[in-house]
């Protein structure tokens, strides 16, 4: 039996199941053999050779990245054009876009990369219509713009079809990470621990918890459950390679639907709605994608001089986050390495100027004075010998490599 046999009768199986604390333990045996079948029927579709895909492969650049994904001729090439300079082909006809048209944004001083994606159709997270590869460009996205057509939606249940398969395949849209930590050991056996009840186990989870963690062969951890977590999300993180992205969905072509259908759509979490063709709600999808991607700017100044304005530094909580440490590591690490302590002006200050830490968060459109340690402070410091010799280590490294391929000229010269 095949794996694709394998997950559809277990898929069975688990409809056929009724659904109550008593059999809470049989379905979550259930579902970590499916997630572990999914992910090897995944593997096996990446590792078949084929022909070299092109332009999927688009450098990251910019402060954030932000991925359009959805239908054929849903309006994704429009929606590029009319937010960027960039111009993609968009024509009456399915499939117009084929490979991956990146465009900038350029908003409130930061730059915003934005991916105009092929249309996807149910069964991408297969391989069906190139699906892989959009999908793996979602997964390095942070936001999913998720373009839908508020004509169709009603009838077709696009938002549906492409949830379920960008949750196939490890991307979470709106979630965060389960507060559940697992440490594999080597030896020990299995310990569980949790600060609150787990009411998703059934009566017994420790049991259920043993037997999910024995499909995956893992015999000997420490497990503590911070939250009330479902199975799915405990197999989440057992698996390891999930993808938590904030996801916004926009509904397209609005003037095409009733006034109530529009003010229907709104209403959903997470969305919002426009009109490309008629210019409708524009500048409200940017502010949202602002929003969503929580970046921050910040301004930086020497001492004794103003701030610079022109260029901030922009921080995302989505990536580094947006602490004085994050905007050290922005900047350089030897600034990290010399860091002694931060003056802030701005919203995030309680009084101005105020001395802060590497851990200070900030907010938008603060104020940084970075102070770093003078020569003798270095000095004095515990970590001080442990640079100076790994400096010394890679001067002698370099000079090293610089002599033998000297060296090796000079062995070719004589030959």
């Amino acid at each position: 039996m095949g794996v694709t046999e394998k997950i559809k009768e277990i898929e069975d199986e688990m409809a056929c199941t009724q659904k109550n604390k008593a059999t809470n333990y049989h379905l979550g045996t259930l579902k970590a053999k499916l997630a572990k079948l999914k992910s090897e029927l995944l593997i096996e579709g990446g590792s078949k050779s084929g022909p070299a895909q092109d332009n999927f492969d688009v450098a990251r650049a910019g402060d954030a990245r932000v991925a359009l994904i959805g239908f054929p001729s849903v309006g994704k090439s429009s929606l590029l054009a009319s937010i960027t300079e960039t111009k993609s082909e968009a024509a009456a006809y399915e499939f117009t876009t084929l490979t991956c048209i990146p465009g900038n944004l350029y908003y409130k001083g930061t730059r915003i990369q934005v991916l105009d994606l092929p249309g996807i159709i149910e069964g991408a997270a297969r391989g069906k219509g190139r699906g892989k590869e959009v999908i793996a460009v979602a997964r390095s996205a942070d936001l999913v713009l998720m373009v839908l057509d508020a004509q169709k939606e009603g009838l077709q249940r696009h938002r549906e079809i492409l949830e379920g398969e960008l949750e196939s395949v490890g991307i979470r849209l709106n979630k965060s990470p389960p507060d559940i930590t697992l440490s594999q050991k080597a030896t020990g056996g299995i310990k569980m621990n949790n600060t609150v009840p787990l009411t998703n186990f059934g009566p017994d989870p420790q049991k259920t918890v043993l037997n999910m963690l024995k499909q995956y062969k893992i015999n000997n951890a420490e497990i503590l459950f911070r939250c009330d977590a479902t199975v799915d999300e405990f197999i989440d993180v057992v698996i390891g390679n999930r993808k938590y992205v904030r996801c916004l969905y926009v509904y397209n072509k609005i003037d095409t639907i009733t006034i109530e259908e529009i003010d229907g759509l709104a209403r959903m979490p997470h969305s919002t709605v426009i009109s490309v063709s008629d210019e409708l709600n524009m500048d409200t999808l940017i502010e949202h994608i602002w929003e969503y991607l929580g970046l921050t700017r910040i301004y930086t100044k020497r001492r004794g001089q103003a701030p610079d304005l022109e260029e901030p530094v922009v921080l995302s909580s989505i990536r580094k986050g947006t602490t004085v440490k994050s905007l050290c590591q922005n900047v350089s690490q030897q600034m990290l390495r010399d860091f002694s302590f931060a003056m802030v002006w701005g919203h995030s200050a309680k009084h101005e100027p105020q001395r802060c830490g590497l851990s200070h968060p900030l907010m938008d459109q603060d104020v940084v004075q970075v102070v770093t340690m003078s020569a003798k402070e270095q000095r004095n410091d515990k970590n001080y010998q442990r640079q100076v010799q790994a400096f010394d280590d890679a001067y002698k490294k370099k000079k090293k490599a610089a002599r033998d391929l000297k060296m090796k000229k000079v062995g070719r010269l004589v030959r």
